[in-house]
């Protein structure tokens, strides 16, 4: 049975959401599921922004039916051609012979690449300025290219002010009925999701978020239509004043990530006497994450999040700990900077880590790391306790 809500007077969203997902892309882990967003425009001609997995293919088209009411659809406009959102373009194409379908130069290849239905005849190919008229609503096409990916874009209508917005400002996270941000506590129950989303997905492409921010900064906005989690009609501010920090790799918070890899536990203690340090000097702000236990994509959306990083590893095979060479190699990927790091190594026979890793964020783009590194042999000694919490004051002092 059809499940759809109402955004504005004449557009509903028609999507769906996925609870039974483990792994989003297959690598992040979904532990609230996550939304697949549609939306419909019924007009003077009928227009659906993006389609959806197969996951809530059916869901999705009993929707889109439901909407119609027994009109058929006559424009599919594609902001994103990742199979999430792609998947049911053919099945679409099936239902309505006569639907025409709005992208750009790029997207019709990636169509080709994907799908083996005929495009002779559908395809209204648009660029950067170009506007469409459906009957009283005019849209407007924005370029987005790497956000995420090269043939992205978004649709601006100008008679209500929505942006539809492609993955930008979407989340992980199924939607509970509660659709529009102003239903729900985000702050609570959406913001760590939002910044892991765009952190691990969308990180890497500050740069070209900033250069749409430019663009968003010259539209009319009163709604923003993500393809992923709620729907934006309050306090626009607040999302796109997170994207323009995340983007900027500018930290969201003055505090202190901890993450430590321990095999004996010895590592374990060094990272707890260091964060022990850290609150007796005064920090509030203190994340510690066990990187064994901690899924990757949850150290890189609280790298972003604050200010200060202490890595803690052993040393193995003569090099660094798997897991946090591993974690390092995301860092570089998504090209976070603008931290200070501090660094904790430990090695039993041939201690090695502190000098690798202290290379590996050497290559990094912006990144300062701090003097003063601890390096121990098997386990603390009182002799070094000083030398941790030396490098931990050192640090609380420019937290606070």
């Amino acid at each position: 049975m059809h499940c759809f809500r109402k955004v504005t007077e004449d557009l509903y969203w028609v999507g769906g959401s996925d609870r039974r997902l483990e792994l989003f892309e297959n690598i992040f882990p979904l532990t609230k599921g996550v939304s697949y967003n549609s939306y419909l425009l019924l007009d003077e001609k009928t227009v659906l922004f993006d389609a959806a997995d197969h996951a809530i293919g059916r869901q999705f088209l009993e929707n889109v039916k439901a909407v119609l009411d027994g009109r058929s659809l006559d424009y599919l406009i594609v902001n994103h051609m990742e199979p999430d959102h792609c998947a049911m373009i053919e099945d679409l194409a099936l239902r309505y012979p006569d639907m025409r379908i709005i992208g750009n130069a790029k997207t019709f290849p990636m169509i080709s690449q994907f799908f083996d239905f005929d495009l002779e005849g559908k395809s209204i190919i648009v660029k950067e300025g170009d506007t469409f008229s459906s009957g009283k609503h005019t849209l407007h096409f924005v370029m987005a290219p790497m956000v995420h990916w090269p043939e992205v874009m978004m649709t601006y209508d100008e008679t209500d002010k929505v942006l539809f917005s492609a993955d930008a400002f979407g989340t992980f996270g199924a939607l509970n009925g509660n659709i529009f941000n102003d239903e729900l506590n985000f702050d609570r129950d959406w913001l760590d999701e939002a910044r892991r989303y765009y952190t691990n997905i969308v990180g890497k492409y500050g740069m070209q978020v900033q250069n749409v921010l430019k663009k968003a900064a010259g539209l009319d906005i009163s709604v923003i239509c993500p393809l992923h989690g709620p729907i934006w009609r309050t306090d626009l501010d607040y999302i796109i004043g997170k994207y323009n920090i995340w983007s900027r790799y500018e930290p969201e918070e003055k505090g202190v990530m901890i993450a430590y890899a321990s095999m004996y536990g010895n590592t374990e203690n060094m990272a707890e006497i260091f964060a022990a340090s850290l609150a007796e000097a005064g920090v509030k702000s203190i994340r510690m994450h066990n990187i064994s236990k901690t899924h990757v994509s949850e150290l890189i959306s609280d790298s972003f999040k604050y200010s200060h990083i202490v890595l803690a590893a052993p040393t193995y095979n003569n090099g660094i700990y798997p897991l946090m060479e591993n974690y390092l190699e995301d860092m570089k990927a998504l090209t976070l900077q603008k931290r200070t790091v501090a660094i904790l190594g430990n090695g039993t026979w041939a201690p090695q880590s502190t000098k690798l890793i202290t290379a590996k964020i050497g290559d990094m783009k912006n990144m300062r790391l701090l003097d003063g590194a601890v390096t121990l042999k098997s386990a603390v000694k009182d002799s070094q306790m000083e030398e941790i919490g030396s490098l931990a004051r050192q640090i609380a002092e420019e937290v606070l």
